[in-house]
This record gives structure tokens, C-alpha cells and sequence, in this order.
């Protein structure tokens, strides 16, 4: 008997108004999420352990799949419920709600309450789907939602101004692609402009264009010396947990013997996304620019290329978003890089298999029937999801 597809599952991740990922949202493709498919994406320690120390919160339509085999997968510690607000008119599901809070799971309301239906005392956590209506935003009155709840979720949020509006009003998670709104100031730049002059990601975007041209390592040394901030972060980034390669490294030409060309060039790429100061709130595209390199990157582990064609991958996938950092045209910045073709390609028009993969990164959640078009089934794109989460993850918490 064939087993059933793996199930479609979106991952969206969630953020503070510090601009720090505190949350994974998970929400089904297709449907609902059904006691199957909750038991599939939990019943392996792979979902858990990939976005640590992360917490997952779940989408769900109603409490009523929450079965007893189900809860004993989800650790109220490391999972948040929310459920549509509207399930509260089902017989029963106000106090089951109210008991699973009691079980130490935190439980956020999604969506209006039916109609003549106070908020419950007891259910005061809150969760709303703002997608395609930036304007409704406005309207919120601050300070509106309980100060003494929460945090509250608001998702679908794809303007700076509507995170702006949410924040002030209570909310205190924000999902969406506010994070790529071009239209006035960058998320992690709130009085305007750059926190710099840019001199630091231009020298950067010179090392790798050496990098790319094979330049003797005294030429990167130099590069190196001329930026004390660069400097730092590289070193700090090379002798974190989540990339040590043994003893300290202490210089920049150990850095470069030691680590290899190679991983040298990834991490410069990442580099790119960092703050510009160590006292300085994140940038919200790093971790969104680590996740495309590595799903790019998985994909075609995937689909058994070799390890050359596997960094291109990684590659196209960081830097899809250089023109949103520098706010120049993509052409421009592209223009001293000497990239191979079909990163150009997959770059400046989305073209070739690479630019295939890429745009599977930019969309929200692909269909299944997207997927099977692009020869990936439902299992892969999740391994590959949880693989590009995990290295986001640890990138964000170390650069």
C-alpha cells in the first residue's frame, strides 16, 4: 500500500520589534492541519531540534485535532497554539483552550471572535492575519491589545509602516515580508538611511570580487587590515560555536589558510547582512539571505550536482538580496563580481535552473503542483526547510 505524501507545510518565521527571530509559524499548504499531519512534522525529533532554540507556533483551525498522541509530541515549552478565534463557537472549545493554557501551553487567539462573543477572561493572547490590509493597520488605536498579555502575532505583515502601527497598538511578534519593504527606511535603521557610510560591505563586496579572480592572500590581508569593524566580525564569526574549526584563530592569515578559500568566501557573503555596529540592533535580511544560500544549496545537493555547483547555489541565494541592502539596481552591483552566467542569470531574471530554485525561495509557500514541476517532492522541500531554518538560525545568533 503506497504511503501519503509527505504533508505541504509553510514556514514563516517570526520576529521581535528588536528585529531577533523568536518564532517559526507553521501553517498547511493545503487544508488544515489534521492529527496526521501534526503527528508527521512532529513525530521525528528532526522539526525541534532543526529551529532550537527557537518556538514553533502552530496554525491550527480548531483545537479539536489536538489529541492526547498529538500533545504528548508537543512540549508546551517550545510550542504556541494558535487557533481561529472562530473555533470558540464549537461546544466545548473555550474550556479546552482554557485547559491546555493551564497545561503551560500559551495560546493566542487567531482572528475575530464570532459574533455577540466577548474575549474570553481567561484567553487574552492574541494572533492577527493582516495581509493585504496595511490599511486596517493604521487604524489600530496604540496600545489596544492587553498590556499584560502575549506576546501578541501579527502576521501577514509586509509594509514597515504596518509593523510600525502593529508595535505601537501591543503587538510584540511580527511575520511577513516587512523585512523587504524598499519604501523608506531599512527595518534595522529606524531614524532613516544607513547606519554607516557603506565602506565596510563596499570593501567587502571588493574582497570577494578578488576572492573571485583567485588574488593572493596578502591582497585579502590588506583588504582585512583597512576595517577594524570587518575585522572583527570576521574573526568573532570564524571562532563562534557554530563554525569552529578547532583552536582560536587569532590573525586574518590563519583565518585564510586555516579555513580555506572556500568557506571564507561564504562567510564574507554573510557578512554582507551583518550590523554595521556590535552595539547595533540586527539586520533582518541576514538570516532571510542565510536560509535562500541554504535551500538554493540543498536543492542542489538534491539534485546531485557537485560541490562547485553547490557554493554557486549558496551564492545566488545570499546575494538575491544585495540590491535591497545597497539600494542600488542589481545590475550595478553585480557589474565587478565576474560571476559565472548562470548565477547572473538566476540573479537579474530569475532564469535558468538556478533562477528556478530561487524563485521557490521568494514565494510564500509553493504549491504541491509547483514543486512536482520543479522536480522536488513535498519530503525534500521540508528537509530542505529545515536545513535552511536551522543554518539561519545559527548564522543570525553569530554574526
Amino acid at each position: 500500500m503506497p504511503t501519503a505524501p509527505f504533508p505541504l507545510v509553510e514556514i514563516r518565521s517570526v520576529a521581535s520589534a528588536q528585529n531577533e527571530w523568536v518564532a517559526l509559524l507553521l501553517r498547511p499548504a493545503e487544508g488544515g492541519f489534521d492529527e496526521a499531519t501534526l503527528r508527521a512534522m512532529f513525530g521525528t525529533p528532526d522539526l525541534l531540534a532543526a529551529v532550537a532554540p527557537l518556538d514553533c507556533i502552530v496554525l491550527l483551525d480548531s483545537p479539536a485535532d489536538l489529541t492526547p498522541p498529538v500533545l504528548s509530541l508537543l512540549p508546551p515549552g517550545r510550542v504556541v497554539l494558535a487557533v481561529a478565534a472562530r473555533s470558540l463557537a464549537g461546544e466545548g472549545m473555550e474550556k479546552r483552550l482554557a485547559h491546555l493554557q493551564l497545561d503551560g501551553y500559551r495560546v493566542l487567539l487567531d482572528g475575530p471572535l464570532p459574533a455577540g462573543m466577548q474575549r474570553p477572561m481567561a484567553l487574552r493572547g492574541v494572533s492577527r492575519d493582516y495581509a493585504g490590509a496595511a490599511g486596517e493597520c493604521a487604524t489600530l488605536a496604540p496600545g489596544s491589545l492587553p498590556a499584560l498579555f502575549g506576546p501578541h502575532l501579527a502576521r501577514g505583515v509586509d509594509s514597515l509602516a504596518a509593523m510600525r502601527a502593529c508595535e505601537i497598538a501591543g503587538f510584540g511578534w511580527f511575520s511577513g515580508a516587512y523585512a523587504l519593504d524598499d519604501a523608506g527606511a531599512a527595518p534595522h535603521d529606524p531614524d532613516g538611511g544607513h547606519a554607516d557610510d557603506g565602506t565596510t560591505r563596499r570593501r567587502l563586496m571588493t574582497m570577494l570580487a578578488l576572492l573571485a579572480r583567485d588574488a593572493d592572500s596578502r591582497e585579502l590581508e590588506a583588504q582585512l587590515k583597512q576595517d577594524p569593524g570587518l575585522s572583527y566580525h570576521l574573526l568573532k564569526l570564524v571562532n563562534s560555536a557554530a563554525f569552529a574549526v578547532g583552536a582560536p584563530i587569532t590573525s586574518f592569515g590563519q583565518a585564510i589558510s586555516r579555513i580555506g578559500r572556500r568557506q571564507l568566501q561564504r562567510w564574507l557573503q554573510l557578512l554582507l547582512y551583518a550590523r554595521q555596529h556590535p552595539d547595533g540592533p540586527p539586520n533582518l535580511l541576514l538570516p532571510i539571505a542565510a536560509r535562500r544560500g541554504a535551500v538554493l544549496e540543498a536543492l542542489c545537493k538534491h539534485d546531485g550536482c557537485d560541490r562547485d555547483e553547490q557554493d554557486l547555489a549558496f551564492m545566488t541565494g545570499v546575494f538575491s538580496l544585495l540590491d535591497r541592502l545597497f539600494g542600488m539596481p542589481m545590475p550595478e552591483l553585480l557589474r565587478d563580481l565576474n560571476l559565472p552566467a548562470e548565477v547572473e542569470a538566476a540573479l537579474l531574471a530569475r532564469e535558468g535552473q538556478l533562477g528556478q530554485r530561487l524563485r521557490l525561495c521568494e514565494m510564500p509557500g509553493p504549491t504541491r503542483e509547483v514543486l512536482e514541476g520543479a522536480g522536488i517532492d513535498s519530503l525534500a522541500w521540508w528537509q530542505s526547510q529545515l536545513n535552511a531554518y536551522h543554518w539561519a538560525i545559527q548564522v543570525a545568533r553569530n554574526v
